[in-house]
């Protein structure tokens, strides 16, 4: 059975029922998937919406047995953006604070996260996307980062992680210009990780994360938080490499996945984060 259930209506391109909140979580065998649910306004993110997914990705990193984190929207598109009408006082305040918390706790969850982007993938779009670990993107995805046509300076949280991720002369180009690209170019610059025929994405996207529900999550959990710390430190921390060394003698991930290797056998990994 899909681990990754479609949007109701058949295919990841039907739409939540209309009564259906417009962030909508679902977990089952160790993923959890959330969607943005306003199809109707290519799924732009509202302040509520913020709030929302600050809240819902906190609760799902507290839970050890979600291993992996989709994201993806309802409908046609990914994320349009923020809700533009909410901004006629700029993005300040409150709506700044709540705005920052929703990146940094998708950023901050423990296991790999996955976009699934599809049509547009603007602004506030993009900073979701690029808060999580890898992107996948349908062939026909559009992406930009637009703050220059409404006079706003773009988080820093938001600036940072797009600049590691595709270099500062991209960032610059996108930002300055508020320009859309195609699939094809942000796939050359790194916006994405790949690109798949739209009919294929969701599949492309389960039978990802099935394999990764197959491998050590020690392994990944330390991964990540190394990674992390390579990119905004310069090198890992002797403080976090031998906690995860140390987690990694005292789990039995070894010695199971030596022995289901040689066994031939299914691996039953031991380690639970939490």
């Amino acid at each position: 059975m899909s681990r990754i259930q479609p949007p109701p209506g058949g295919d990841t391109t039907g739409e939540m029922p209309l009564d259906a909140a417009p962030v909508v979580v679902e977990s089952s065998d160790g993923v959890a998937v959330i969607t943005l649910n306003r199809p109707a306004k290519r799924n732009a993110v509202t302040l509520a919406m913020w709030g929302a997914l600050a809240e819902r990705v906190g609760e799902l990193a507290a839970d050890p047995e979600v291993r992996v984190l989709v994201i993806r929207g309802a409908g046609d598109h990914f994320c349009a953006g923020a809700d533009i009408s909410e901004l006629t006082n700029g993005p300040g305040g409150e709506y700044a604070r709540i705005n920052w918390a929703a990146e940094e706790a998708i950023a901050a969850f423990p296991g790999p996260t996955i976009a699934e982007i599809r049509g547009n993938c603007i602004g506030g779009g993009v900073s979701i996307a690029t808060a999580c670990d890898l992107r996948f993107a349908a062939e026909g995805s559009t992406f930009g980062i637009t703050p220059a046509k409404l006079g706003i300076v773009y988080p820093t949280n938001a600036l940072e992680r797009t600049v590691r991720l595709i270099g500062g002369s991209a960032t610059k180009h996108l930002m300055f210009s508020g320009d859309l690209i195609d699939h094809a170019r942000a796939l050359r610059i790194g916006l994405v990780d790949e690109v798949v025929p739209a009919g294929d994405l969701a599949a492309r996207v389960e039978g990802f994360v099935a394999t990764l529900l197959e491998r050590s999550h020690l392994t990944q959990v330390a991964t990540k938080a190394m990674v992390h710390e390579v990119i905004t430190d310069g090198r890992v921390k002797p403080a976090t490499t031998m906690k995860w060394e140390s987690a990694m003698d005292q789990s039995g991930e070894v010695r199971e996945g030596v022995a289901a290797f040689l066994a031939k056998r299914a691996v039953r990994w031991p380690w639970r984060r939490g």
